[in-house]
Protein backbone atom coordinates (compact mmCIF):
# COMPACT_ATOMS: atom_id res chain seq x y z
CA UNK A 1 0.00 0.00 0.00
CA UNK A 2 0.96 3.57 -1.02
CA UNK A 3 -0.48 5.36 1.67
CA UNK A 4 0.20 9.02 0.21
CA UNK A 5 -2.05 7.47 -2.81
CA UNK A 6 -4.19 6.39 -0.69
CA UNK A 7 -4.51 9.48 1.08
CA UNK A 8 -4.84 11.42 -2.19
CA UNK A 9 -7.53 9.50 -2.52
CA UNK A 10 -8.88 9.71 0.38
CA UNK A 11 -8.62 13.99 0.03
CA UNK A 12 -10.01 13.56 -3.73
CA UNK A 13 -13.20 11.91 -2.24
CA UNK A 14 -13.47 14.40 0.78
CA UNK A 15 -13.77 17.27 -2.46
CA UNK A 16 -16.03 15.09 -3.90
CA UNK A 17 -18.44 15.20 -0.38
CA UNK A 18 -17.96 18.91 0.10
CA UNK A 19 -18.64 19.84 -3.75
CA UNK A 20 -22.01 17.30 -3.12
CA UNK A 21 -23.10 18.95 -0.29
CA UNK A 22 -22.63 22.52 -1.48
CA UNK A 23 -19.60 23.89 0.43
CA UNK A 24 -17.52 23.51 -2.76
CA UNK A 25 -18.00 24.88 -6.30
CA UNK A 26 -19.10 21.32 -8.27
CA UNK A 27 -17.31 19.85 -11.05
CA UNK A 28 -13.12 20.88 -9.53
CA UNK A 29 -10.22 19.68 -11.32
CA UNK A 30 -8.35 17.62 -8.40
CA UNK A 31 -6.12 16.27 -10.66
CA UNK A 32 -3.12 18.67 -9.18
CA UNK A 33 -4.00 17.23 -5.40
CA UNK A 34 -1.24 15.43 -4.04
CA UNK A 35 -0.64 13.90 -1.00
CA UNK A 36 3.45 13.68 0.21
CA UNK A 37 5.82 13.23 3.05
CA UNK A 38 5.91 17.04 4.31
CA UNK A 39 9.58 18.50 4.59
CA UNK A 40 9.54 18.49 8.42
CA UNK A 41 8.54 15.02 9.74
CA UNK A 42 7.62 17.49 13.11
CA UNK A 43 4.99 19.01 10.85
CA UNK A 44 2.68 15.87 10.25
CA UNK A 45 2.87 12.49 8.80
CA UNK A 46 1.08 13.47 5.44
CA UNK A 47 0.92 16.84 3.87
CA UNK A 48 -1.80 18.09 1.23
CA UNK A 49 -1.61 20.84 -1.11
CA UNK A 50 -5.40 20.70 -1.94
CA UNK A 51 -6.44 23.82 -0.85
CA UNK A 52 -3.60 25.52 -2.72
CA UNK A 53 -4.06 24.37 -5.81
CA UNK A 54 -8.44 24.75 -5.61
CA UNK A 55 -8.55 28.01 -4.36
CA UNK A 56 -8.51 29.80 -7.72
CA UNK A 57 -10.97 27.72 -9.71
CA UNK A 58 -13.35 27.52 -6.62
CA UNK A 59 -12.69 31.48 -6.18
CA UNK A 60 -12.43 30.85 -2.86
CA UNK A 61 -9.21 31.41 -0.58
CA UNK A 62 -6.94 29.19 0.29
CA UNK A 63 -7.16 29.27 4.09
CA UNK A 64 -11.03 29.02 3.17
CA UNK A 65 -10.99 25.85 1.37
CA UNK A 66 -8.40 24.43 3.76
CA UNK A 67 -10.72 24.88 7.03
CA UNK A 68 -13.48 22.95 5.61
CA UNK A 69 -11.05 20.54 4.46
CA UNK A 70 -9.79 19.74 7.99
CA UNK A 71 -13.11 19.17 9.19
CA UNK A 72 -14.00 16.43 6.85
CA UNK A 73 -10.45 14.60 7.24
CA UNK A 74 -10.15 15.14 10.53
CA UNK A 75 -13.17 12.32 10.87
CA UNK A 76 -10.97 10.32 8.79
CA UNK A 77 -10.23 6.85 11.61
CA UNK A 78 -6.78 7.22 10.33
CA UNK A 79 -6.21 10.54 11.47
CA UNK A 80 -5.24 11.91 14.55
CA UNK A 81 -4.92 15.56 14.55
CA UNK A 82 -5.08 17.74 10.83
CA UNK A 83 -3.15 21.49 11.35
CA UNK A 84 -3.03 23.97 8.95
CA UNK A 85 -0.31 25.91 8.06
CA UNK A 86 0.91 29.11 6.25
CA UNK A 87 -1.48 30.65 3.74
CA UNK A 88 -3.75 26.62 3.37
CA UNK A 89 -1.39 24.01 3.35
CA UNK A 90 -3.07 20.84 5.72
CA UNK A 91 -0.97 18.26 7.64
CA UNK A 92 -2.30 15.33 8.75
CA UNK A 93 -1.23 13.69 12.19
CA UNK A 94 -2.04 9.73 12.02
CA UNK A 95 -3.23 7.38 14.87
CA UNK A 96 -0.48 4.94 15.56
CA UNK A 97 -2.86 2.27 14.98
CA UNK A 98 -2.38 2.65 11.40
CA UNK A 99 1.05 2.61 11.68
CA UNK A 100 0.86 -0.49 13.22
CA UNK A 101 -1.00 -1.87 9.90
CA UNK A 102 1.41 -1.06 8.21
CA UNK A 103 3.89 -2.94 9.33
CA UNK A 104 1.91 -6.08 9.48
CA UNK A 105 1.26 -5.10 5.96
CA UNK A 106 5.35 -5.76 5.12
CA UNK A 107 5.16 -8.91 7.81
CA UNK A 108 2.22 -10.18 5.33
CA UNK A 109 3.82 -9.57 1.83
CA UNK A 110 7.42 -10.21 2.43
CA UNK A 111 9.55 -9.54 -0.06
CA UNK A 112 6.56 -8.69 -2.58
CA UNK A 113 6.11 -5.88 0.16
CA UNK A 114 6.54 -2.65 -2.60
CA UNK A 115 5.49 -4.34 -5.31
CA UNK A 116 3.14 -1.97 -7.07
CA UNK A 117 0.76 -1.65 -10.56
CA UNK A 118 1.09 1.76 -11.24
CA UNK A 119 2.97 0.34 -14.33
CA UNK A 120 -0.53 -1.71 -15.47
CA UNK A 121 1.43 -3.77 -17.48
CA UNK A 122 2.69 -0.95 -19.50
CA UNK A 123 5.67 -2.50 -22.10
CA UNK A 124 8.72 -1.06 -21.80
CA UNK A 125 12.47 -1.72 -23.68
CA UNK A 126 15.46 -0.79 -21.19
CA UNK A 127 18.68 -1.32 -23.67
CA UNK A 128 21.71 -1.24 -22.05
CA UNK A 129 25.73 -2.11 -21.95
CA UNK A 130 25.25 -2.41 -26.17
CA UNK A 131 29.19 -2.21 -26.21
CA UNK A 132 30.62 -2.36 -29.87
CA UNK A 133 31.56 -6.72 -29.94
CA UNK A 134 35.76 -5.61 -29.85
CA UNK A 135 36.45 -6.83 -27.12
CA UNK A 136 35.60 -7.68 -23.38
CA UNK A 137 33.39 -5.13 -20.57
CA UNK A 138 35.31 -2.59 -19.29
CA UNK A 139 34.26 -0.62 -15.87
CA UNK A 140 32.67 1.90 -17.40
CA UNK A 141 30.15 -0.68 -19.41
CA UNK A 142 29.77 -2.08 -15.46
CA UNK A 143 28.50 1.24 -14.26
CA UNK A 144 25.71 1.08 -17.48
CA UNK A 145 25.09 -2.33 -17.09
CA UNK A 146 23.87 -2.40 -13.69
CA UNK A 147 22.45 1.01 -13.82
CA UNK A 148 19.95 -0.79 -17.07
CA UNK A 149 19.79 -4.04 -14.76
CA UNK A 150 18.49 -2.46 -11.81
CA UNK A 151 15.78 0.49 -13.64
CA UNK A 152 14.67 -2.79 -15.62
CA UNK A 153 13.79 -4.64 -11.92
CA UNK A 154 12.71 -1.56 -10.65
CA UNK A 155 10.30 -0.66 -13.38
CA UNK A 156 8.84 -4.64 -13.09
CA UNK A 157 8.42 -4.42 -9.45
CA UNK A 158 6.65 -1.60 -9.93
CA UNK A 159 4.24 -3.33 -12.80
CA UNK A 160 5.24 -2.66 -15.35
CA UNK A 161 5.94 -5.43 -18.15
CA UNK A 162 10.16 -5.30 -19.34
CA UNK A 163 12.26 -6.09 -21.85
CA UNK A 164 15.68 -5.89 -21.36
CA UNK A 165 17.67 -5.73 -24.47
CA UNK A 166 21.56 -5.61 -25.99
CA UNK A 167 21.95 -3.70 -29.72
CA UNK A 168 24.67 -5.33 -31.41
CA UNK A 169 26.96 -2.55 -33.20
CA UNK A 170 27.98 -4.85 -35.94
CA UNK A 171 27.61 -2.95 -38.90
CA UNK A 172 30.50 -0.13 -38.34
CA UNK A 173 34.00 0.28 -39.31
CA UNK A 174 35.39 -1.41 -36.17
CA UNK A 175 33.88 -4.62 -36.71
CA UNK A 176 36.60 -4.80 -39.53
CA UNK A 177 38.83 -3.43 -37.62
CA UNK A 178 38.01 -6.37 -34.97
CA UNK A 179 37.95 -8.92 -37.89
CA UNK A 180 41.57 -7.54 -39.03
CA UNK A 181 43.23 -8.10 -35.64
CA UNK A 182 41.97 -11.05 -35.18
CA UNK A 183 43.26 -12.05 -39.00
CA UNK A 184 46.65 -10.59 -37.35
CA UNK A 185 46.56 -13.20 -34.68
CA UNK A 186 45.41 -15.42 -36.63
CA UNK A 187 48.46 -15.23 -38.44
CA UNK A 188 50.54 -15.40 -35.11
CA UNK A 189 48.31 -18.50 -34.16
CA UNK A 190 49.64 -20.10 -37.35
CA UNK A 191 53.82 -19.56 -36.33
CA UNK A 192 54.34 -16.09 -37.82
CA UNK A 193 56.16 -13.35 -36.02
CA UNK A 194 53.64 -10.35 -36.35
CA UNK A 195 56.02 -8.29 -34.53
CA UNK A 196 54.35 -5.07 -32.95
CA UNK A 197 50.57 -4.67 -33.27
CA UNK A 198 50.12 -1.82 -35.99
CA UNK A 199 48.30 1.51 -35.15
CA UNK A 200 44.58 1.23 -35.78
CA UNK A 201 44.01 -2.46 -34.65
CA UNK A 202 43.07 -3.92 -31.51
CA UNK A 203 46.30 -4.61 -29.55
CA UNK A 204 44.74 -7.07 -26.51
CA UNK A 205 45.55 -10.42 -25.78
CA UNK A 206 41.73 -11.29 -25.34
CA UNK A 207 41.76 -11.56 -29.44
CA UNK A 208 43.91 -14.65 -29.40
CA UNK A 209 41.81 -17.33 -28.20
CA UNK A 210 39.32 -16.65 -31.33
CA UNK A 211 42.52 -16.26 -33.19
CA UNK A 212 43.67 -19.86 -32.43
CA UNK A 213 39.78 -21.37 -32.30
CA UNK A 214 40.00 -20.27 -36.26
CA UNK A 215 43.49 -21.46 -36.98
CA UNK A 216 42.20 -24.94 -35.35
CA UNK A 217 39.17 -24.68 -37.39
CA UNK A 218 40.53 -24.07 -41.05
CA UNK A 219 44.07 -24.55 -40.59
CA UNK A 220 46.02 -22.28 -43.40
CA UNK A 221 43.13 -21.58 -45.30
CA UNK A 222 42.69 -17.87 -45.00
CA UNK A 223 46.75 -16.99 -44.28
CA UNK A 224 47.54 -15.84 -47.88
CA UNK A 225 44.11 -15.15 -48.87
CA UNK A 226 42.87 -11.37 -50.12
CA UNK A 227 41.02 -9.46 -47.68
CA UNK A 228 37.75 -9.36 -49.83
CA UNK A 229 37.32 -13.20 -49.06
CA UNK A 230 38.10 -13.58 -45.31
CA UNK A 231 37.30 -10.16 -44.23
CA UNK A 232 33.24 -11.57 -44.05
CA UNK A 233 34.68 -15.08 -42.44
CA UNK A 234 36.15 -13.16 -39.78
CA UNK A 235 34.12 -10.33 -39.32
CA UNK A 236 31.15 -12.81 -38.17
CA UNK A 237 33.57 -15.47 -36.39
CA UNK A 238 35.03 -12.62 -34.27
CA UNK A 239 31.76 -10.96 -33.67
CA UNK A 240 30.31 -14.21 -32.09
CA UNK A 241 33.29 -15.23 -30.21
CA UNK A 242 33.13 -11.61 -28.57
CA UNK A 243 29.46 -11.31 -27.75
CA UNK A 244 30.32 -14.65 -26.16
CA UNK A 245 32.54 -13.33 -24.08
CA UNK A 246 30.46 -9.59 -22.90
CA UNK A 247 27.84 -12.14 -22.71
CA UNK A 248 30.29 -14.39 -19.85
CA UNK A 249 31.71 -11.27 -18.53
CA UNK A 250 27.98 -9.77 -17.84
CA UNK A 251 26.87 -13.19 -16.32
CA UNK A 252 29.52 -12.52 -13.22
CA UNK A 253 27.90 -9.29 -12.94
CA UNK A 254 24.39 -11.04 -12.38
CA UNK A 255 23.32 -9.37 -15.96
CA UNK A 256 21.07 -10.97 -18.30
CA UNK A 257 19.42 -9.67 -21.37
CA UNK A 258 16.31 -11.04 -22.51
CA UNK A 259 16.38 -9.54 -26.32
CA UNK A 260 19.82 -9.20 -28.27
CA UNK A 261 19.39 -7.25 -31.58
CA UNK A 262 22.18 -7.02 -34.17
CA UNK A 263 22.28 -3.79 -36.27
CA UNK A 264 23.91 -5.69 -39.12
CA UNK A 265 20.93 -7.57 -39.41
CA UNK A 266 18.47 -4.88 -39.58
CA UNK A 267 20.58 -3.40 -42.16
CA UNK A 268 20.60 -6.53 -44.36
CA UNK A 269 17.27 -7.35 -43.91
CA UNK A 270 15.92 -4.02 -45.41
CA UNK A 271 14.78 -2.27 -41.95
CA UNK A 272 17.22 0.79 -42.68
CA UNK A 273 15.60 1.15 -46.10
CA UNK A 274 11.97 0.82 -44.47
CA UNK A 275 12.33 3.29 -41.67
CA UNK A 276 13.88 5.96 -43.97
CA UNK A 277 11.03 5.45 -46.47
CA UNK A 278 8.52 5.89 -43.67
CA UNK A 279 9.99 9.10 -42.89
CA UNK A 280 10.42 10.11 -46.88
CA UNK A 281 6.63 9.47 -46.94
CA UNK A 282 5.69 12.02 -44.41
CA UNK A 283 8.04 14.46 -46.11
CA UNK A 284 11.03 14.01 -43.41
CA UNK A 285 13.83 13.38 -45.53
CA UNK A 286 14.92 15.70 -48.16
CA UNK A 287 18.08 16.73 -50.26
CA UNK A 288 19.41 20.19 -48.67
CA UNK A 289 22.77 22.03 -47.63
CA UNK A 290 23.35 22.12 -43.88
CA UNK A 291 24.68 25.82 -41.75
CA UNK A 292 28.36 25.59 -40.96
CA UNK A 293 28.96 24.63 -37.78
CA UNK A 294 29.13 27.20 -34.86
CA UNK A 295 32.65 28.25 -34.59
CA UNK A 296 33.88 27.23 -37.97
CA UNK A 297 35.59 30.41 -40.05
CA UNK A 298 33.65 30.48 -43.74
CA UNK A 299 36.65 29.52 -45.51
CA UNK A 300 37.10 26.19 -43.19
CA UNK A 301 33.10 25.22 -44.36
CA UNK A 302 32.76 23.03 -47.93
CA UNK A 303 28.69 23.17 -48.32
CA UNK A 304 27.63 19.57 -49.42
CA UNK A 305 24.08 18.46 -50.77
CA UNK A 306 23.41 15.79 -47.99
CA UNK A 307 20.20 13.70 -47.69
CA UNK A 308 18.75 15.10 -44.04
CA UNK A 309 16.00 14.35 -41.62
CA UNK A 310 14.06 16.82 -40.51
CA UNK A 311 15.09 17.10 -36.83
CA UNK A 312 14.48 20.52 -35.98
CA UNK A 313 10.67 19.71 -36.49
CA UNK A 314 11.12 17.56 -33.47
CA UNK A 315 13.02 19.55 -31.44
CA UNK A 316 16.69 19.01 -32.44
CA UNK A 317 18.86 22.01 -33.35
CA UNK A 318 20.23 20.74 -36.77
CA UNK A 319 18.53 18.92 -39.45
CA UNK A 320 20.84 15.75 -39.08
CA UNK A 321 22.53 13.73 -42.63
CA UNK A 322 21.26 9.79 -42.80
CA UNK A 323 23.46 9.42 -46.14
CA UNK A 324 27.30 9.05 -45.95
CA UNK A 325 28.80 10.64 -49.20
CA UNK A 326 29.71 6.93 -50.64
CA UNK A 327 25.28 6.39 -50.12
CA UNK A 328 25.47 4.40 -47.56
CA UNK A 329 23.65 4.78 -44.50
CA UNK A 330 24.55 6.77 -41.39
CA UNK A 331 25.02 5.28 -38.08
CA UNK A 332 22.06 7.72 -36.70
CA UNK A 333 20.17 5.93 -39.77
CA UNK A 334 20.32 2.60 -38.53
CA UNK A 335 19.47 3.77 -35.04
CA UNK A 336 16.49 5.15 -36.75
CA UNK A 337 15.69 1.93 -37.81
CA UNK A 338 16.60 0.02 -34.80
CA UNK A 339 14.10 2.04 -32.77
CA UNK A 340 11.25 1.83 -35.22
CA UNK A 341 11.86 -1.76 -34.63
CA UNK A 342 11.24 -1.57 -31.16
CA UNK A 343 8.27 0.47 -31.63
CA UNK A 344 6.85 -1.48 -33.83
CA UNK A 345 7.55 -4.87 -31.68
CA UNK A 346 5.09 -3.34 -29.35
CA UNK A 347 7.12 -1.16 -27.26
CA UNK A 348 6.26 2.73 -27.26
CA UNK A 349 8.32 3.22 -24.00
CA UNK A 350 11.71 2.98 -24.36
CA UNK A 351 14.74 3.30 -21.98
CA UNK A 352 18.30 3.41 -23.63
CA UNK A 353 21.47 3.69 -20.82
CA UNK A 354 24.31 5.53 -22.67
CA UNK A 355 27.95 6.19 -21.50
CA UNK A 356 28.16 9.72 -21.40
CA UNK A 357 30.02 10.49 -24.18
CA UNK A 358 26.86 10.01 -26.11
CA UNK A 359 25.10 12.94 -24.57
CA UNK A 360 25.51 15.30 -27.60
CA UNK A 361 22.91 12.15 -29.46
CA UNK A 362 20.48 12.33 -27.32
CA UNK A 363 18.20 15.09 -28.76
CA UNK A 364 18.24 13.47 -32.11
CA UNK A 365 17.45 10.15 -30.79
CA UNK A 366 14.64 11.49 -29.53
CA UNK A 367 13.39 13.62 -32.19
CA UNK A 368 13.64 10.60 -34.56
CA UNK A 369 12.01 8.67 -32.76
CA UNK A 370 8.70 11.23 -32.10
CA UNK A 371 9.30 11.33 -35.84
CA UNK A 372 9.57 7.49 -36.61
CA UNK A 373 6.59 6.78 -33.89
CA UNK A 374 4.79 9.65 -35.09
CA UNK A 375 4.63 10.88 -31.69
CA UNK A 376 3.52 7.47 -30.27
CA UNK A 377 6.80 6.16 -28.75
CA UNK A 378 8.78 7.70 -26.11
CA UNK A 379 12.85 7.90 -25.66
CA UNK A 380 14.16 8.35 -22.30
CA UNK A 381 18.14 8.50 -22.26
CA UNK A 382 20.27 7.90 -19.50
CA UNK A 383 23.70 8.58 -19.61
CA UNK A 384 26.22 6.69 -17.44
CA UNK A 385 29.09 9.22 -16.09
CA UNK A 386 32.77 7.94 -15.75
CA UNK A 387 34.04 5.73 -12.84
CA UNK A 388 37.39 6.30 -11.62
CA UNK A 389 39.13 3.32 -10.29
CA UNK A 390 41.26 4.15 -7.32
CA UNK A 391 42.72 2.55 -4.53
CA UNK A 392 43.64 3.73 -1.09
CA UNK A 393 41.86 7.36 -2.49
CA UNK A 394 45.12 7.32 -5.90
CA UNK A 395 44.15 6.31 -9.40
CA UNK A 396 44.62 2.63 -9.93
CA UNK A 397 45.11 0.17 -13.27
CA UNK A 398 44.46 -3.65 -12.37
CA UNK A 399 44.76 -5.36 -15.27
CA UNK A 400 46.91 -5.46 -18.84
CA UNK A 401 45.02 -8.18 -20.53
CA UNK A 402 42.84 -6.01 -22.36
CA UNK A 403 45.00 -3.01 -23.66
CA UNK A 404 44.18 -0.10 -22.00
CA UNK A 405 41.29 -0.75 -19.91
CA UNK A 406 40.03 -2.03 -16.36
CA UNK A 407 37.53 -5.01 -16.72
CA UNK A 408 34.98 -5.42 -15.93
CA UNK A 409 35.88 -9.06 -15.21
CA UNK A 410 38.58 -8.00 -13.19
CA UNK A 411 37.07 -5.89 -10.80
CA UNK A 412 34.25 -8.42 -10.51
CA UNK A 413 36.86 -10.95 -9.61
CA UNK A 414 38.29 -8.18 -6.96
CA UNK A 415 35.96 -6.94 -4.57
CA UNK A 416 32.36 -9.94 -5.66
CA UNK A 417 29.43 -9.26 -8.13
CA UNK A 418 27.10 -7.53 -4.77
CA UNK A 419 29.78 -4.92 -4.35
CA UNK A 420 29.85 -3.83 -7.95
CA UNK A 421 26.05 -3.77 -8.02
CA UNK A 422 25.55 -1.81 -4.73
CA UNK A 423 28.50 0.85 -5.38
CA UNK A 424 27.37 1.54 -9.01
CA UNK A 425 23.76 2.72 -7.66
CA UNK A 426 25.56 4.91 -4.71
CA UNK A 427 25.57 7.76 -7.08
CA UNK A 428 22.51 9.50 -9.90
CA UNK A 429 23.82 7.51 -13.00
CA UNK A 430 24.32 11.22 -14.21
CA UNK A 431 27.30 12.25 -11.35
CA UNK A 432 30.76 10.88 -11.92
CA UNK A 433 31.65 7.94 -9.44
CA UNK A 434 34.64 7.14 -7.73
CA UNK A 435 35.23 3.38 -6.91
CA UNK A 436 38.07 2.81 -4.67
CA UNK A 437 38.81 -0.72 -4.37
CA UNK A 438 39.42 -0.42 -0.68
CA UNK A 439 36.73 1.75 0.84
CA UNK A 440 33.84 -0.26 -0.63
CA UNK A 441 35.60 -3.63 1.17
CA UNK A 442 35.49 -1.11 4.35
CA UNK A 443 33.24 -2.29 7.57
CA UNK A 444 32.68 1.20 8.28
CA UNK A 445 29.15 3.16 8.10
CA UNK A 446 31.01 5.20 5.20
CA UNK A 447 30.84 1.79 3.20
CA UNK A 448 27.28 1.96 2.08
CA UNK A 449 27.08 -1.62 0.49
CA UNK A 450 28.79 -2.51 4.28
CA UNK A 451 26.52 -0.41 6.17
CA UNK A 452 23.14 -2.20 4.55
CA UNK A 453 24.23 -5.54 4.78
CA UNK A 454 25.20 -5.17 8.44
CA UNK A 455 21.70 -4.32 9.19
CA UNK A 456 20.39 -7.62 7.86
CA UNK A 457 23.05 -9.47 9.26
CA UNK A 458 22.68 -8.25 12.82
CA UNK A 459 18.65 -8.72 12.49
CA UNK A 460 19.61 -11.86 11.52
CA UNK A 461 21.64 -12.51 14.36
CA UNK A 462 19.04 -11.27 16.95
CA UNK A 463 16.61 -13.86 15.06
CA UNK A 464 19.02 -16.64 15.98
CA UNK A 465 19.26 -15.45 19.72
CA UNK A 466 15.47 -15.56 20.09
CA UNK A 467 15.27 -19.24 18.71
CA UNK A 468 17.70 -19.91 21.22
CA UNK A 469 15.41 -18.11 23.80
CA UNK A 470 12.10 -19.48 22.52
CA UNK A 471 12.26 -22.69 20.40
CA UNK A 472 8.65 -22.65 20.81
CA UNK A 473 7.79 -19.38 18.93
CA UNK A 474 7.50 -19.16 15.25
CA UNK A 475 9.68 -16.38 13.54
CA UNK A 476 8.21 -16.39 10.83
CA UNK A 477 6.46 -13.12 8.95
CA UNK A 478 3.66 -14.41 8.32
CA UNK A 479 2.96 -15.57 12.06
CA UNK A 480 4.34 -12.46 13.52
CA UNK A 481 1.92 -10.35 12.11
CA UNK A 482 -0.08 -11.47 15.53
CA UNK A 483 2.20 -10.03 17.75
CA UNK A 484 1.41 -7.44 19.96
CA UNK A 485 2.61 -4.55 17.76
CA UNK A 486 0.61 -1.82 20.21
CA UNK A 487 3.84 -2.24 22.55
CA UNK A 488 5.72 -0.34 20.14
CA UNK A 489 5.23 3.04 22.24
CA UNK A 490 9.41 4.09 21.45
CA UNK A 491 9.66 7.15 18.96
CA UNK A 492 12.33 5.64 17.29
CA UNK A 493 10.47 2.45 16.94
CA UNK A 494 7.35 4.48 15.33
CA UNK A 495 9.75 6.27 13.19
CA UNK A 496 11.62 3.21 11.61
CA UNK A 497 7.79 1.80 11.42
CA UNK A 498 6.76 4.86 9.12
CA UNK A 499 10.28 4.32 7.19
CA UNK A 500 9.28 1.10 6.14
CA UNK A 501 5.76 2.34 5.09
CA UNK A 502 7.41 4.47 2.94
CA UNK A 503 9.05 1.81 0.60
CA UNK A 504 5.70 1.35 -1.90
CA UNK A 505 5.58 5.27 -2.54
CA UNK A 506 9.81 5.08 -3.21
CA UNK A 507 9.34 2.21 -5.59
CA UNK A 508 6.60 3.85 -7.72
CA UNK A 509 8.47 7.41 -7.42
CA UNK A 510 11.85 5.71 -7.86
CA UNK A 511 10.26 3.99 -11.30
CA UNK A 512 8.05 6.97 -12.56
CA UNK A 513 11.69 9.10 -12.50
CA UNK A 514 13.67 5.90 -13.93
CA UNK A 515 15.95 6.48 -11.16
CA UNK A 516 17.43 3.43 -9.01
CA UNK A 517 19.86 5.10 -7.41
CA UNK A 518 16.98 6.33 -4.69
CA UNK A 519 16.71 2.55 -3.90
CA UNK A 520 20.44 2.79 -2.99
CA UNK A 521 19.78 5.98 -0.77
CA UNK A 522 16.29 4.50 1.08
CA UNK A 523 18.61 1.63 1.92
CA UNK A 524 21.19 3.26 3.63
CA UNK A 525 18.56 5.92 5.45
CA UNK A 526 16.71 1.94 6.44
CA UNK A 527 19.31 0.80 7.51
CA UNK A 528 20.93 3.95 9.47
CA UNK A 529 17.58 3.90 11.58
CA UNK A 530 17.64 0.42 12.32
CA UNK A 531 21.40 1.14 13.81
CA UNK A 532 20.24 3.69 15.52
CA UNK A 533 17.77 1.89 17.47
CA UNK A 534 20.37 -0.80 17.96
CA UNK A 535 22.56 1.40 19.22
CA UNK A 536 19.44 2.80 21.68
CA UNK A 537 19.43 -0.38 22.97
CA UNK A 538 23.04 -0.34 24.17
CA UNK A 539 22.80 2.68 25.94
CA UNK A 540 18.71 1.95 27.36
CA UNK A 541 17.91 -1.55 28.58
CA UNK A 542 14.43 -1.57 27.94
CA UNK A 543 15.15 -0.80 24.11
CA UNK A 544 16.71 -4.17 24.03
CA UNK A 545 14.85 -6.06 21.28
CA UNK A 546 15.07 -8.85 23.23
CA UNK A 547 13.69 -9.05 26.78
CA UNK A 548 13.72 -12.13 28.37
CA UNK A 549 11.02 -11.41 31.11
CA UNK A 550 8.74 -9.64 28.52
CA UNK A 551 8.18 -12.14 25.66
CA UNK A 552 5.02 -10.03 24.01
CA UNK A 553 7.34 -7.00 23.57
CA UNK A 554 10.06 -8.99 22.57
CA UNK A 555 7.79 -10.66 20.07
CA UNK A 556 6.89 -6.99 18.54
CA UNK A 557 10.32 -6.14 18.54
CA UNK A 558 11.04 -9.09 16.49
CA UNK A 559 8.05 -8.41 13.94
CA UNK A 560 9.47 -5.06 13.47
CA UNK A 561 13.26 -5.73 12.73
CA UNK A 562 12.00 -8.68 10.89
CA UNK A 563 10.24 -5.67 8.81
CA UNK A 564 13.53 -4.17 8.64
CA UNK A 565 15.20 -6.91 6.87
CA UNK A 566 12.21 -7.89 4.74
CA UNK A 567 12.58 -4.27 3.40
CA UNK A 568 16.53 -4.20 3.00
CA UNK A 569 15.94 -7.51 0.96
CA UNK A 570 13.58 -6.43 -1.02
CA UNK A 571 15.58 -3.73 -1.95
CA UNK A 572 18.61 -5.24 -2.64
CA UNK A 573 16.63 -8.02 -4.76
CA UNK A 574 16.10 -4.89 -7.26
CA UNK A 575 19.72 -4.47 -7.33
CA UNK A 576 20.37 -8.05 -7.91
CA UNK A 577 21.94 -8.05 -4.83
CA UNK A 578 21.86 -11.01 -2.19
CA UNK A 579 21.17 -9.93 1.54
CA UNK A 580 23.62 -11.48 3.84
CA UNK A 581 22.99 -13.35 7.49
CA UNK A 582 26.45 -12.82 8.55
CA UNK A 583 29.56 -10.43 7.78
CA UNK A 584 32.45 -12.28 6.97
Amino acid sequence: MNLFRYFRDEIVAAIARLSAAGALPAGLDATKVTAEPPREAEHGDVATNAAMVLAKPAGMKPRDIAEKLAAELGAHPAVAAVEIAGPGFINLRLVDSFWFERLADVLAAGRAYGDSQVGAGARVNVEYVSANPTGPMHIGHARGAVTGDALASLLAKAGFAVTREYYINDAGAQVDVLARSVHLRYREALGEAIGDIPEGLYPGDYLKPAAEALAARDGAKWKDAPEAEWLPAFRAFAVEQMMGMIRDDLASLGVKHDAFTSERGLVEGGKVDEALAFLAARGLIYEGVLEPPKGKLPDDWEPREQTLFRATQFGDDVDRPVKKSDGSWTYFASDIAYHFDKFRRGFPAMIDVWGADHGGYVKRMQAAVKAVTEGGGDLDVKLCQMVNLLKGGQPYKMSKRAGTFVTLRDLVEAVGKDVVRFIMLTRKNDAQLDFDLEKVLEQSRDNPVFYVQYAHARISSVLRHAASLWPDVDRGGGALVSAPLHRLTDPAELALIKLLAGWPRLVETAADAHEPHRVAFYLYELAAAFHGLWNKGKDEARLRFLIEDDRDLSLARLALITAVATVIASGLTVFGVEPVEEMR
